[in-house]
């Protein structure tokens, strides 16, 4: 029952007289057995034990000052174990987190790295109020045992617990020094957090910044830094300003993300190399990008120097031939008359010698650094046209030199047809002032006999020559109207679609949108987008290319002939966004899209441009066919306009096959309309029982026909109700025929725009009249192609 190191047992035995007897006879019993093991010292009372331990050992009930409880030593030493078995778990968990923190690896997202760091955050706070309150608890038991107690007591009882003393401020200090450690790895952990979320912030715009860039650098790459005209140089100078400034704004934000990075380079950013070389990088790419820009815009600026003073001396050379246009021959018989004529030549001569003289040489030299073969050419061209011109200086001051060295009388005018009033004091040509330029009219010229004939027989020769100049004049002319108007309506398609339709998909601006308004804009500007692309991509570019060689414009116009069916589509969807138009003409988005774009027109007006571009184009061609009869590439401008007139008249056929109602089917099955109009018709069986409506139907029938490539359809024409636009016009369905089984009778009795069509061995037969006999003719010649096809 005892513990081994015991050495002395000293037992005080009871006062009480029974107790005494009973411990008595008890420990008789047991003697031997102490005695066996270790020496026993019985005591008869309290003092006696004083004589053996000091009274300063020994608690009051044995006659002994110490004060000592024994229940607080157990309170003592309960909190003492619990508070080391506290600082243990914090150490713990405080070696959980670190492990935690060294150990996972971080996310690829900005959203998620910020919130891993104020997860972590918090939990270093909380495990830091964890700290706190362990702290306290241990400064809390250790001034327990330095609390003053009762006098000389405390200090008794303070030397007789000095392991309990040191258990507690040995926990305490662990715990400061847990502490110390811990606050200073998370400093550094916190601080590579901040770093590694402001390395992915800084990565990310990098990345943004870069990538906006080089999508700059490839557009600017399509930029040209040519141009065959004034206005196309013009154009892409204007282009290529608007491009810079889109480039001005990114090389801004680049500074800002090249800023900010040396900015993190400035507070020792563990990745300091690669922040670094990103910048530069950026730098880089800005530079270039800068600088090709400014390259392009010197070469256009070049370009158009050029471009201005062949046009100065195109310009001489109009305003030289006018001159010897209008000098009145009958006038110059005299010596006065032409001494006048020579001194307005050499006048004339002398300011514009700074054109008439240019020297080809030279002009390649200046601008050597711009001139691609288009600009070859028209230098030459304008060199030619400089010859010319100078040729007919030379040979008019020829005429009147030697007219002046005669002195003969002057010469008697002889009209070649007396018939005709005289016209002799009319010029040449006389200007006709129109938008652009000068058109020249061609006058009779009288011709004149003594000293003057041989002069005039050279005078024309000159004249003649120009003649046909002028006539290349206007040709130009209008080929230039033609690549003008292109650019304004590709330049008109690109603001709608920029201004209008972009803005649909703006979020902005979808609280002004009306909801029947919301995911339709297909249905309002159909396929404008592919119709932008085509001619900003594509047939701009072609024309433009006509400048130098006019006879390729109708090789244009063929090559794109497939192209261009792009427009029915276009046609076809017109009903459906005008009747979503008129449904929301007056709302807010479109009022504001149209103010942002500064139009005096509305969004409607613009969405019938592709179709007044269409038939625009049929002018144009008739217009250059005018004045080209003796130029190249005439056949093929002929052709372009027969292409372009079938396309209208196939854009006007469908669009009256899309208001066809009733048809239990899919009428694109029947192939391509062909022809389509009303026509009267009677109709009759000749086999099987005949129907009495059909004999009494004396009145012919008001059908709209639709020739098809496999099918003829009847239709009853219907006019809708409504006013304006919606007034509609719509086709009932009423039957077809296939063609394959359809025969035609080309002549009726009784009227020459009669004709016969017949069905099945004229099971059924109807007679159909034209409003004219050509149309007549139209529609049975496009019948015979589909019967002879189908019997090929």
């Amino acid at each position: 029952s005892f513990p081994g190191n015991l050495h002395l047992v000293m037992v005080l035995r009871p006062t009480g007289f029974f107790q005494r007897t009973f411990t008595d006879i008890g420990f008789r019993f047991s003697q031997e057995d102490f005695l066996l093991k270790l020496p026993v010292v019985m005591l008869s009372s309290v003092s006696d034990l004083l004589t053996y331990i000091d009274e300063q050992q020994l608690t009051p009930e044995f006659g002994g000052t110490l004060e000592y409880c024994h229940s607080e030593w157990v309170i003592f030493r309960t909190a003492i174990e619990s508070f080391a078995l506290t600082v243990k778990e914090i150490a713990q968990m405080l070696q959980s987190f670190g492990t935690e923190l060294a150990e996972t690896e971080l996310p690829d997202d900005m959203y998620s790295i910020e919130r891993i760091l104020a997860l972590r955050t918090e939990k270093y706070y909380q495990l830091k109020e964890d700290i706190t309150a362990v702290t306290k608890e241990g400064n809390l038991l250790l001034s327990s045992f330095e609390e003053p107690g009762s006098g000389d007591c405390s200090q008794d009882q303070h030397h007789e617990r000095p392991g309990d003393w040191e258990t507690v401020n040995r926990l305490l200090r662990q715990l400061h020094e847990m502490e110390t450690a811990f606050d200073g790895f998370w400093e550094k952990h916190q601080l590579k957090m901040e770093q590694y979320l402001q390395l992915w912030k800084f990565e990310q715009s990098f990345q943004e910044v870069k990538n906006a860039i080089e999508f700059l650098m490839g557009q600017q790459a399509e930029l040209p830094d040519t141009g065959d005209s004034v206005p196309q140089v013009k154009q892409r100078l204007k282009d290529l300003g608007h491009f810079d400034g889109m480039a001005q704004d990114l090389i801004g934000k680049t500074q800002v993300v090249i800023l900010h990075g040396h900015q993190l380079a400035a507070n020792h950013h563990y990745a300091l190399n690669l922040i670094c070389q990103q910048c530069n990088e950026l730098r880089h790419h800005s530079d270039v990008l800068s600088d090709e820009i400014k390259r392009k815009q010197m070469r256009l600026q070049k370009t158009l120097d050029l471009h201005m003073r062949l046009q100065q001396a195109l310009q001489c050379c109009d305003e030289g031939a006018y001159l010897l246009a209008n000098q009145q021959m009958d006038k110059c018989q005299s010596k006065e008359g032409a001494q006048k004529a020579l001194q307005d030549i050499e006048r004339f001569l002398e300011s514009s010698s700074a054109y008439l003289n240019y020297d080809p040489q030279a002009l390649h030299y200046d601008f050597e650094s711009v001139l691609t073969s288009e600009l070859k050419c028209q230098i030459q061209s304008v060199q030619v046209k400089l010859e010319n011109v100078r040729s007919m200086f030379e040979n008019r001051q020829s005429c009147f030199k030697k007219l002046l060295d005669k002195h003969v009388r002057p010469v008697q005018l002889v009209a070649p047809r007396p018939e005709n009033p005289p016209r002799s004091k009319s010029p040449l040509f006389s200007p006709k002032h129109g938008k652009k330029g000068k058109v020249y009219k061609f006058i009779s010229i009288p011709i004149l006999c003594g000293s003057l004939h041989n002069c005039l027989e050279l005078e024309l020769t000159q004249n003649i020559k120009i003649i046909h100049f002028f006539f290349f004049l206007y040709f130009s002319h209008v080929i230039n109207e033609l690549i003008e108007t292109e650019r304004v309506y590709v330049e008109e398609l690109f603001t709608v679609l920029t201004g209008y339709r972009a803005e649909m998909d703006n979020p902005a601006m979808l609280i002004l949108m009306p909801p029947v308004l919301r995911n339709r804009k297909d249905v309002l500007f159909g396929n404008m987008p592919e119709i932008y692309d085509f001619h900003n991509k594509i047939f701009l570019h072609s024309l433009e290319s006509c400048l130098g060689a006019p006879e390729r414009v109708g090789f244009c116009f063929l090559d794109r002939r497939e192209d261009f069916q792009m427009y029915e589509k276009y046609c076809q969807n017109k009903p459906r966004s005008e009747s979503l138009w008129r449904q929301c003409s007056e709302s807010t988005f479109f009022q504001e899209c149209q103010r942002k774009l500064e139009h005096k027109l509305g969004l409607d007006s613009y969405l019938l441009k592709p179709v007044q571009r269409l038939t625009k184009y049929q002018l144009l061609l008739k217009e250059l066919l005018k004045y080209s009869t003796s130029c190249d590439g005439v056949q093929e401008l002929q052709e372009a306009l027969v292409a372009m007139l079938d396309l209208l008249k196939s854009v006007n056929d469908s669009m009256h096959q899309i208001s066809i109602t009733g048809y239990d089917g899919d009428l694109s099955e029947l192939g391509k309309v062909l022809m389509q109009g009303s026509f009267s018709v009677w109709t009759g069986h000749r086999k099987g029982p005949t129907k009495m409506k059909d004999l009494a139907r004396f009145k012919p029938m008001q059908r709209h026909l639709f020739l098809y490539e496999k099918a003829l359809v009847f239709c009853k024409k219907r006019e809708e109700h409504g006013d304006g636009y919606d007034k509609t016009s719509s086709y009932s369905f009423k039957h077809f025929l296939k063609m394959n089984a359809v025969g035609i009778t080309e002549n009726v009795k009784g009227d020459h725009r009669k004709f016969e069509i017949w069905y099945s061995g004229r099971e059924e037969v109807y007679v159909v009249q034209a409003q004219t006999v050509d149309l007549k003719m139209a529609w049975l010649n496009e019948i015979r192609k589909i019967l002879f096809k189908q019997q090929e």
